[in-house]
């Protein structure tokens, strides 16, 4: 798609960078441009605003630098792809993005944004960059809303058990509580444990953090690296239930204004910085025992 020349590098690797910039890029940079703004607008507007989104710009401040310092190592890979390909991926995505605009779906309309955005930079770079870019690039999605029906499917079983757990351990204690589903009766209160309430949605916050820093640290350490995501999850959800046990407690002895008011918010960040915490502490314990016990290092990178 543009006029490209062999250029030697450090290294003597040729690489195939763009001589100058053809029409038709600029046109799908122009195109791109009056597309993911709007949207960028909207979802700044429905997500960034409230407790599920508001990681998204400390996800779009650092993805952006981790594409920026990684281009140095991949740049020399550069080579535009095929015009045909791209066209057809736009003529597919274009009209999908205008209609989840049309129907004010902020989670479709900013995934379908971004694949265009993809497309466009497979266009200039090619596949091969964009391998090598995989995790700024996927790291990047985390600025855009999870579909709602995938949140509430995940979810529900977790608030369920948020609420099970709490209810059975403050009985042990003595307090007069029950409940069902994700409905908890303590007292003269009724408390309804929704995604904000238990902290469900601090895990996909939780989730980019933690993959940024464990990208970061151990890139190199695929086999550890997957260890301590995969403790995410399991962080989140005990974080969480001790938020939902400050809630109820605050509800019980201060009442429900209480509760639901600047102590409710605070729990929240606590608990997520208590999260956040709980898996760099993780790591400082569990690397020299893997170091140790698993694997070395050097063992590490030669097997990768």
């Amino acid at each position: 798609m543009a006029t490209v020349a062999n250029v030697k590098v450090a290294g003597g690797r040729p690489s195939r960078l763009p001589k100058q910039v053809s029409a038709s890029t600029i046109v799908l940079l122009v195109g791109l441009l009056l597309f993911s703004v709007p949207t960028m607008m909207f979802v700044v507007e429905q997500s960034w605003s409230g407790e599920e989104g508001a990681h998204g710009p400390i996800v779009l401040l650092t993805g952006l630098w981790l594409l920026h310092r990684r281009w140095r190592e991949v740049s020399s890979f550069a080579a535009p792809a095929p015009s045909g390909i791209v066209w057809l991926l736009l003529a597919i995505l274009i009209p999908l993005q205008i209609f989840a605009r049309i129907t004010q779906i902020v989670e479709i309309e900013g995934y379908l944004m971004y694949a265009a955005v993809l497309v466009i930079l497979y266009s200039i770079v090619g596949f091969e960059v964009m391998k090598r870019l995989w995790f700024p690039l996927f790291y990047l999605a985390f600025i855009f809303p999870p579909p709602e029906t995938f949140v509430a499917f995940v979810t529900v079983p977790m608030k369920i058990w948020l609420s099970e757990a709490a209810i059975w351990f403050l009985t042990l204690f003595g307090y007069p509580i029950g409940g069902e589903g994700v409905r908890i009766y303590i007292g003269q209160y009724e408390l309804l444990v929704a995604a904000a309430c238990s902290g469900i949605n601090s895990i996909i916050s939780l989730s980019a953090i933690s993959l940024f820093y464990i990208y970061m640290r151990h890139q190199a350490r695929w086999r550890y690296a997957l260890l301590l995501v995969l403790l995410i999850v399991p962080v989140a959800l005990i974080a969480n239930f001790f938020r939902v046990l400050i809630l109820i407690l605050l509800t019980y002895h201060a009442g429900e204004a209480a509760a639901q008011g600047f102590l409710h918010n605070f729990a929240g960040i606590v608990m997520f910085a208590i999260a956040l915490m709980t898996i760099f502490g993780l790591d400082v314990i569990l690397k020299p025992l893997w170091d140790r016990y698993i694997e070395t290092p050097e063992e590490e990178v030669v097997h990768g």
